[in-house]
């Protein structure tokens, strides 16, 4: 159940674990009665009737003889940090600008995943605003936001939030979060917002207080599970639900990537994703523009994209880790951990035709067969969103390098063309486009001197385990390595990062140029590759895509006559019997018509 903004209904709280709920707001307070429950399995709601029914105030919740007063679960701003009481915030004050904004298809389009707090110095929503004519030059169509909801403390990645409905106030709160999406709209951006479903923070959660949010058994990999099918799970699906629709209707978001939905322990007939699909799809329809949900998932399951008519979950699209494994190994070379099983040309040719490395074969890393192949016709290519580098996996890593701090130009080229001439949505992250040289490594900035302790050894003793100089994992409670990670925008147009930056918008244009690149079915492509040698050749509606990751020139097949575009000069077409060779140096790519 949404709350409206005004109203003395706008303070009800589900409180089924109390016997007795005071509200507090200002200097006063305010004792909640048992509100009747609209439907079975809803009841545990209190309501005042007698409270404020307008104006901006500060708000809490006592809880039978607790004198600690607690935010509201659904809270919309926490100007005092999470464990502080909650502020009213009207989102209809909002007078929009994006009238004219039709929404966007995921297909043929391209992503930016960025986070808000190192993407400016500023490390604010309003001043991301200033980089949005920037973004719309170099050919985006979707801003992907890491997640801006409340944390404790003043910056994180943003995946240990515990207010869903809040707007992290040193991003600017919600109203910056409205002027954000609505400039991104008037520049020709659709806004993708990263929401956390599967778990809570450690720092500020007070949601079991007030009712049974978490399931204290069968936790996942960052604590308690949410209770998505135990008892008062009715209303806890509902949390979730109704936090999706406020992104997407009072703050206009065009969709939203679901994080780690394998966590999601969901026993349902009918899964917490099939509902969100739902969702997204009404709010599609009432809005009259596209939305998409984007789950990242582990499993390699196609259900979840198949429509829910064919017996699917029916979302738009899915984050594949395959492919970036794939590339990854490829440009760098390294095959440690899961990179083993991806250490051939051979695991992206099968990727790109596919969809998935892993479609029931067997994972060396998991130690069993993984996966299950995309059926014929149930999922299109652009279903797959890949990158070759994101958050994840560059952050996950001991000193959060990137790989333009390792890798040349040519390959980091290389990676581009396969990623951006791939069959798939592509998704870049912030500075990949310029070959940033800054890291992005992982930071918090927990006040509680245990929990700061406690983030800060237990990561360092995760890469000793792994082999790694703890010397050379960077501190996460450090302020300086929130502060490295920042981007440093006066290298966009230094020497060959100004030269990449322009590979990237040719080839962001050529994509968009070029049906070929992304409207065929799977059934479309082909590939020819050579392990030894280490190229690899993608066929797609008339177009060829060659890329040479070995240092050594290569002499490749290829079908087209018309180089549309080349990393590399010295790429020549060479037209004889039996067929088209294209030359390629060493580490660059070419795409053919």
């Amino acid at each position: 159940m949404t709350l409206p903004a005004q109203g003395s209904e706008r303070f009800d709280v589900w409180a089924p674990n109390a016997t007795t709920v005071t509200l507090l707001v200002g200097e006063h307070e305010f004792a909640m009665s048992p509100r009747p429950a609209k439907a079975p399995g809803h009841g545990g709601w209190w309501t005042a009737a007698s409270a404020p029914a307008d104006g901006e105030v500060e708000y809490g919740y006592r809880l039978d003889e607790d004198a600690t007063a607690l935010p509201d679960p659904r809270s919309r701003r926490q100007p005092h940090g999470v464990h502080a009481l909650s502020t009213t915030f009207d989102p209809t004050t909002h007078i929009w600008a994006d009238g004219s904004w039709q929404g966007r298809e995921l297909s043929g389009a391209v992503i930016y995943e960025l986070h808000v707090g190192t993407f400016t110095d500023e490390g604010t929503l309003d001043a991301a605003v200033g980089k949005l004519d920037y973004l719309a030059e170099l050919g985006i169509d979707f801003v992907e936001l890491l997640p801006v909801n409340g944390f404790n403390g003043t910056h994180n990645w943003g995946y240990d939030g515990v207010l869903w409905y809040t707007v992290h106030e040193g991003y600017g709160g919600p109203a910056a979060y409205q002027r954000f999406v609505d400039a991104a709209h008037v520049a020709g951006l659709g806004v993708i917002q990263d929401v956390v479903y599967n778990h809570l923070g450690p720092s500020g959660n007070y949601l079991p207080r007030f009712g049974p949010y978490l399931k204290s058994d069968g936790g996942n990999s960052w604590g308690d599970s949410i209770n998505l099918d135990g008892p008062g799970s009715d209303t806890v699906r509902d949390y979730i639900l109704d936090n999706a629709a406020l992104w997407l209707r009072d703050y206009h978001v065009d969709g939203l990537r679901l994080d780690a939905v394998h966590a999601l322990k969901d026993q349902r007939a009918v899964h917490i994703l099939e509902e969100l699909a739902v969702l997204a799809d009404a709010i599609s329809v009432e809005s009259g523009r596209p939305v998409s949900m984007i789950a990242e998932s582990d499993l390699n399951d196609p259900r979840l994209l198949y429509p829910r008519s064919a017996n699917g979950l029916g979302l738009r699209a899915q984050w594949s880790d395959d492919f970036h494994h794939a590339v990854h190994v490829n440009v760098s070379g390294e095959t440690a951990g899961y990179y083993a099983d991806f250490a051939s040309v051979g695991a992206l040719a099968k990727v790109l035709q596919k969809g998935f490395f892993h479609n029931g074969s067997y994972s060396s890393f998991r130690g069993r067969h993984h996966g299950r192949d995309i059926k014929a016709g149930l999922a299109h290519p652009s279903a797959l969103v890949v990158c070759c580098q994101n958050h994840d996996q560059i952050g996950n890593r001991a000193a959060g390098d990137r790989l333009s701090q390792t890798l040349s130009y040519g390959q980091l080229a290389v990676a581009a063309v396969a990623t951006l001439a791939s069959p798939f949505t592509p998704m870049l992250f912030m500075g990949e486009e310029y070959g940033a040289t800054t890291p992005w490594q992982f930071f918090t900035s927990h006040p509680e001197p245990e929990l700061a302790k406690a983030t800060a050894e237990g990561r360092i003793k995760e890469f000793e385990r792994m082999g790694w100089d703890p010397n050379l994992v960077p501190d996460p409670q450090d302020p300086q390595t929130f502060l490295r990670s920042k981007l440093n925008w006066s290298q966009t147009h230094e020497g060959s990062h100004g030269r990449l930056l322009d590979l990237y918008r040719r080839l962001i244009a050529l994509r968009r140029l070029t049906p070929a690149l992304s409207e065929p079915v799977f059934s479309d492509t082909t590939v020819d590759f050579d392990d030894q040698a280490h190229w690899l050749v993608l066929h797609r509606g008339g177009i060829d895509v060659a890329l040479n990751f070995a240092p050594d020139e290569a002499h490749l097949p290829v079908q087209g006559k018309d180089l549309l575009l080349v990393t590399d000069e010295g790429a020549q077409l060479l037209s004889g019997a039996p067929g088209t060779l294209l030359t390629l140096p060493g580490h660059s790519a070419a795409i053919i018509k």
